[in-house]
């Protein structure tokens, strides 16, 4: 089956320290792809700096509504990777305080990282990239960036939750550059294939660090071809579906923007 996959939303620039180019750039590749959407989710992570309670250090993401939304025929989404950090799923920067804005100007009153910088975003990706805070956990307890999280965990009692709650389980192509005789191969073809049978909605990006390899899905059409993954259930597929799951999901509703 040719899997038409028209949108990558985990994608990276620049911001991220260890990615290569600007959004601009990875526009023009987007673009260049035939793709729909491009969403750009830089890290949100103790990766990107040794100073996390200075919001100056995650300023990228405060002003990126000038972003334009169609640029270059590509609808652009403005998003964030944000670390898993502990077992009960709290994201980096919930519990990091800020007293003082951009312009080291205090606020009246105090807040968090996460709700600094996330707060004009469209959505999350959320990945575990330190496992340190599972260990010795018990297997019900976990939460895992698909693939290649380093933790064990319930993928049935994961993909229920997502498929309860319109969330998007992630096929990352990074994940499967190494080829099908890997573990991370064989860990996605398996939580691709308890989607397909518990009906969850995945989407395939290429958590790409830098533009030209935007839009570049071709281990992921690989895997999704070899166990006859439904076309359906591919949220990414197109522009109109990724905006009536997102909203469905209560992320936000851009289809009344556009």
């Amino acid at each position: 089956m040719p899997y038409l996959l028209s949108c990558d939303i985990h994608t990276h620039t620049l911001f991220s320290a260890h990615a290569y180019s600007t959004i601009e750039e990875n526009v023009y590749w987007a673009a260049e792809r035939g793709l729909q959407v491009l969403g750009s989710a830089d890290h949100l992570s103790s990766m990107v700096t040794a100073c996390p309670n200075d919001l100056r250090s995650f300023q990228f993401f405060i002003n990126q509504d000038i972003w334009p939304r169609i640029w270059s025929g590509v609808l652009v989404l403005r998003g964030a990777e944000a670390d898993i950090v502990s077992l009960d799923g709290s994201l980096f920067g919930e519990d990091i305080p800020v007293s003082l804005d951009i312009a080291g100007d205090s606020y009246s009153h105090q807040h968090s990282l996460f709700d600094l910088v996330t707060r004009n975003l469209d959505y999350l990706v959320a990945s575990v990239h330190n496992p340190q805070f599972a260990e010795g956990a018990a297997l019900a307890q976990m939460l895992g960036h698909t693939g290649r999280a380093g933790v064990p965990f319930d993928i049935d009692e994961v993909l229920l939750a997502a498929k309860a709650k319109h969330k998007i389980i992630e096929i990352n192509n990074h994940s499967l550059e190494h080829g099908v005789d890997t573990e991370h191969w064989a860990v996605c073809r398996k939580i691709a294939e308890r989607c397909a049978e518990l009906g969850v909605g995945i989407g395939v990006s290429t958590d790409a660090h830098i533009g030209m390899a935007i839009g570049k899905l071709d281990h992921a059409r690989k895997l999704l071809d070899e166990i006859h993954f439904p076309l359906d259930l591919i949220v990414t597929r197109d522009r109109e579906t990724l905006l009536r799951e997102m909203a469905a999901a209560g992320v936000c509703d851009l289809r009344k923007r556009m």
